[in-house]
């Protein structure tokens, strides 16, 4: 039976997102209202060293919006920004991390069947059927989830979806592993969840177009990052029977 008091973090990376982050905001804080873990859950977006002003108009909207909590910091990249996000959460105490991106391509009514698995599982994570961003990000994802399986021996529908639920303490002990600025921690979360056999639920959800902006990470930069990866993922295959122990709460800055 779920506590009434279980803490929800939200957690969403924003760089120049000036034309999407009100509808961001509007979109994702009723959940943390919904499901508000006794006034403790938290939309927490992180602006990753915008030059518009997406910051601003955070912090006028967390005026009337008291769960939710703007954060800012320097550049450093969408994984560095999400890992940012995840190690804040872990410090703030949350019970469940929710990670989704800014721009208006995940639809917030298909959070509900994930929170009602999480019982069950310890990670939930969106599959995206139908990607509405085009046939490009879709071959990349389908070169990743091959690499994935070559390298690691993990077989799963989609790797990097940013619509995804997890335990925090899960999180907690895989997040030692992986370098403060590595720019695709999400693949490998679902890759060590897949491979030490966590309990990981895969449920199709829609991805639409980018509802507004420039996408920061275009097909040149994919590519920069995709050759960058390979090395990274044979490192990390060196390393991944070695799983070490959740480190305290305590130990993370906030």
């Amino acid at each position: 039976m779920e506590k009434k008091d279980t803490v929800l973090y939200i957690v969403i990376p924003a760089y120049n997102e000036e034309a999407n982050i009100e509808q961001c905001i509007r979109d994702w804080y009723p959940i943390v209202e919904k499901y508000n873990g006794g006034g403790k859950s938290r939309l927490v977006i992180i602006d990753d060293g915008s030059k518009d002003k997406t910051y601003a108009v955070m912090q006028e909207y967390a005026k009337s919006r008291p769960l939710f909590q703007p954060l800012t910091k320097k550049n450093g990249g969408h994984g560095h920004t999400v890992l940012f996000g995840y190690r804040y959460a872990i410090a703030q105490g949350a019970d469940y991390i929710f990670q989704t991106d800014s721009d208006g391509q995940t639809n917030p009514a298909e959070f509900v069947p994930f929170w009602e698995a999480k019982e069950s599982y310890d990670a939930i994570i969106g599959n995206r059927v139908v990607r509405g961003d085009g046939k490009d990000r879709k071959f990349v994802e389908n070169t990743v989830c091959f690499l994935l399986r070559m390298i690691f021996g993990v077989k799963v529908k989609d790797a990097n979806a940013p619509f995804r639920l997890m335990k925090a303490e899960l999180v907690n002990r895989y997040i030692q592993k992986l370098p403060e600025d590595f720019n695709i921690p999400n693949i490998m979360f679902t890759t060590y969840f897949v491979y030490h056999h966590e309990k990981v639920k895969f449920i199709p959800i829609t991805f639409k177009p980018r509802q507004g902006g420039k996408n920061s990470i275009n097909i040149r930069k994919i590519v920069k990052i995709g050759w960058k990866a390979v090395g990274d993922f044979r490192k990390l295959r060196r390393e991944i029977d070695d799983v070490p122990a959740p480190v305290s709460e305590g130990s993370h800055g906030k």
